[in-house]
């Protein structure tokens, strides 16, 4: 591997510099001073993107890198016949830097077609339109338009290094009572934490940014957007020629006359009420209705793999409300929808057949407690598989790292908890070894199974097998105590929960 970049770029090993020297040799015998950029790129056999962490860009989730662009340009690549190789730089004026040198081909900063580039880069839509959209705290008075938002001398808040400050900027020309602040060490997800908390009563958020996330910050109101709809930039480096450009540009018609990038749009921005909360009534009708057919096997796993039954079941609903052919819009399939990997991983052929995905889920799940410190006590325990079951260890464990520098306690799920969701936010995950994660999708996660659990637990007399526990050095097999209460974020004790898990567990799946 040849040297690294300050900005991680890495200079080709030397079987690439082989190929790109064969290249050189070929073109040059035709008579030309130097291959294209596309024909140097397929050469060597790699194609460079720079980016940053952003949930409608590209992000690390269970089953690894995502994203509405990483997804696209992994096609390109593809298409072109060569590697992905992607950097993360700590913001779009890093990204800026790093393509101004010409030390990556493409970078993803979520700004516009419609910014002035000058002579620095060609901008290419990647199939995506947004909007800047003013929000607002729910108690305060909706701001009809600019105008109110200025005779009531409130501040507009907007995030550094976004398509946002333009618009505001011809606001103020426009009313020189219209004041906003910007905030240079803030991304989309800090700005929404803050008006969701009442610290800011106004500011402007990328509409599809707020699209995403909305379900994660219910006090956040959507109020009018400012400047036209525009479209989402792919940046290519003006230093290079064009070729790689022209490329990109057939590659997205292409695929935008065959649907496949209609789909794309779909799979990220098609079905994001889906994060929402069951209601209590579907539930119950899903109950007398879904769970028959599937209860044995729940019994039958739960048995043989030593734990709670209703736990299996409360995590099955979660994942795909009983539905045998759940397909997720990134591919998890089943009713316990494991990936591809963990599947392969557990021995799961078919992942669609239910006794094996409820076979499949119980193991993973064995896997994923035992990877939780033997020092956190139950229930948290379990609270804290649950969370990485779903978001992955390294990402609870960082959230557990904010949590004791904060003076927390990382062996308690209440404070815990209220640390996973700051993994969206970049002056939080910044300082974290895993980096950016929806952390808020693992708090309602818990908090959902946690409520299905109760009510089958009301529904189902306590589990009967025996398992073994926690502190049994014979191997006696002993039914644990229910005494442990457990202390939600308002007080109040919650119902007591006894769930019936194994210390002591397998190995460590490929997919955390």
């Amino acid at each position: 591997m040849g040297p690294t970049h300050a900005y991680g770029y890495q200079w080709p090993p030397a079987g690439t510099l082989a190929r790109t020297l064969l290249a050189l040799i070929v073109v040059l015998a035709a008579g030309c001073s130097r291959p294209d950029t596309l024909t140097t790129v397929k050469a060597e056999g790699v194609l460079h993107v720079i980016t940053r962490n952003a949930p409608s860009i590209y992000y690390q989730d269970r089953e690894g890198p995502t994203g509405y662009d990483y997804e696209l340009v992994q096609r390109f690549a593809d298409h072109l016949g060569v590697e992905l190789r992607v950097r993360l730089a700590d913001g779009n004026t890093d990204i800026l830097s790093v393509l101004d040198q010409g030390y990556a081909h493409i970078g993803f900063t979520g700004l516009s077609v419609g910014n002035d580039w000058g002579e620095r880069f060609r901008s290419l839509a990647n199939g995506l339109k947004s909007r800047s959209i003013v929000i607002y705290h729910r108690g305060g008075d909706y701001p009809g338009t600019a105008e109110d938002l200025a005779a009531d001398g409130v501040v507009v808040h907007v995030a550094g290094e976004s398509n946002h400050l333009r618009h505001l900027e011809g606001l103020k020309q426009q009313l020189p009572a219209f004041r906003y602040q910007i905030h240079p060490g803030l991304d989309a997800a800090g700005i929404l934490q803050r008006v969701e908390t009442g610290e800011f009563s106004a500011a402007v958020v990328d509409a599809n940014e707020l699209a995403l996330n909305q379900v994660f910050y219910p006090d956040v109101k959507r109020g009018f957007s400012i400047g036209d709809q525009e479209s989402i930039a792919w940046l290519f480096p003006a230093s290079h020629d064009d070729s790689l450009y022209r490329e990109a540009e057939t590659f997205l018609e292409a695929i935008s006359e065959d649907g496949t990038l209609a789909h794309l749009r779909e799979r990220f921005y098609g079905h994001l009420d889906q994060l929402g909360y069951v209601g209590s009534l579907t539930f119950e009708k899903h109950l007398r209705e879904r769970l028959p057919e599937y209860l044995d096997l729940f019994r039958r796993h739960g048995e043989e793999t030593g734990i709670d039954w209703r736990l299996l079941a409360a995590i099955g609903y979660q994942e795909s409300n009983w539905r045998r052919n759940a397909v997720s819009k990134t591919g998890v399939r089943g009713l316990m929808m494991l990936t591809r990997n963990t599947a392969n991983h557990i021995g799961i052929d078919n992942r669609l057949n239910p006794e094996q995905s409820i076979e499949g889920g119980a193991r993973y799940f064995r896997q994923v407690h035992r990877m939780i410190p033997n020092d956190v006590p139950e229930p948290d325990r379990t609270w804290f598989a649950l969370a990485s079951y779903n978001v992955g260890f390294g990402h609870l464990e960082d959230a557990r790292r904010l949590a004791e520098s904060a003076g927390r306690n990382p062996h308690r799920w209440l404070d815990v908890k209220e640390f996973l969701p700051l993994l969206a936010q970049k002056e939080w995950y910044s300082k974290t070894r895993h980096g950016y994660a929806r952390g808020h999708e693992p708090v309602i996660y818990v908090q959902n199974i946690r409520r299905y659990y109760d009510v089958l637990s009301h529904r189902f007399e306590p589990q009967r097998e025996r398992t073994l526990t926690a502190g049994t050095s014979t191997g006696e097999l002993v039914i644990p105590s229910a005494s442990n209460d457990y202390q939600n974020e308002t007080g109040p004790r919650e119902q007591t929960t006894t769930l019936v898990l194994p210390r002591e567990m397998g190995i460590t799946p490929p997919t955390l």
